[in-house]
């Protein structure tokens, strides 16, 4: 049992029992408890704000591994963005160039993706500016990337293209070379032989024996065989595609058929004397579109520098065409 408690009484003199009311005793407890509430908000909050609980200490920790890792993301990025503009800047500037394509527009490549609000759910974080900074980049790069390889898939085209056109694209003498004699008369004005005057003549005349082999110095689809017994002679028109076609005149006979496909290097025909020619020869033409253009250009695969050289300076004497 608590012990009693008791006081002197001066006005009895005597020693009084100290009797506590229950409202004293209601107060005190209030008292109590409110002072506990009070210490015990003061120690929580100074715990609050300045002691981690573990639970804190293991989501700083997280957080701060987290920002490595971005900052590490963000090197790489950097890292990968540099690769990406040298990639980027070998396709425009080289691999296009080679393959003649246009380079994709700056505004192609730099565009991102639209929607102001589109990294909204980040927002509202401590690092809220480095998540969302983060993932502009990744989407800039993914975008970035997928263009390039989309140019990639148009280049491989390209190549295969090109790999059809330098095989089409006249790239050989008519006839058998054994040095520049055969060449007799070249490409602009030249002497017509029947008329005696300055006549532009449009092509390359080889002077070679009747019967000698012609061919096809592409390849190409026989757009036509003509006899004719006036101009060109009996002449072959052979169409490779990509603007080019070429004409060999003056032939003896024919050893195509207008349809058949041919390839760069077949015997299309043989050297004859037909037509309004003055000797055995055939005359040779490059056209490129709708215009003649001066053979010589196309005789890159089958003759060293300086036998081009000697050809080059054979064509461009002045003198009497063969037709």
């Amino acid at each position: 049992m608590p012990k009693a408690k008791y006081y002197f009484n001066t006005d009895s003199l005597k020693y009084e029992k100290v009797v506590v009311s229950f409202k004293k005793r209601f107060w005190r407890v209030i008292g109590w408890l409110s002072s506990a509430l009070v210490f015990g908000s003061i120690v929580l909050l100074i715990a609050y704000n300045f002691l981690d609980s573990p639970k804190e200490k293991q989501l700083k920790r997280e957080i701060n591994e987290m920002e490595l890792q971005y900052d590490l993301l963000q090197q790489r990025m950097n890292l990968a963005d540099a690769v990406l503009k040298d990639l980027q800047q070998r396709d425009d500037q080289i691999y296009r160039v080679i393959f003649e394509a246009e380079p994709i527009p700056a505004e192609v490549r730099e565009a991102g993706y639209g929607g102001i609000n589109r990294y909204k759910e980040l927002e509202g974080y401590d690092n809220s500016e480095l998540m969302t900074e983060t993932s502009r980049k990744v989407d800039k790069l993914s975008r970035q990337i997928y263009i390039q390889s989309k140019s990639y898939d148009e280049v491989f085209e390209l190549v295969k293209q090109k790999t059809v056109m330098l095989a089409s694209i006249p790239g050989i003498q008519p006839v058998s070379m054994k040095g520049p004699a055969r060449v007799a008369s070249g490409f602009g004005y030249r002497i017509h032989p029947i008329y005696k005057t300055p006549m532009m003549h449009e092509g390359i005349d080889f002077t070679a024996p009747i019967g000698t082999e012609i061919y096809a110095t592409g390849n190409g689809v026989v757009a036509k065989t003509e006899y004719n017994g006036r101009g060109y002679g009996n002449n072959v028109v052979i169409n490779h595609g990509f603007g080019y076609s070429t004409l060999y005149g003056h032939m003896s006979r024919f050893n195509v058929r207008p349809g058949q496909r041919v390839n760069r290097g077949d015997v299309i025909g043989y050297v004859g004397n037909t037509g309004s020619s003055t000797g055995p020869h055939v005359h040779y033409e490059v056209i490129k579109g709708s215009s003649k253009i001066d053979p010589i250009n196309f005789f890159f695969n089958d003759l060293s520098p300086d036998e081009y050289e000697m050809v080059r300076e054979k064509a461009s004497q002045q003198n009497q065409s063969f037709d």
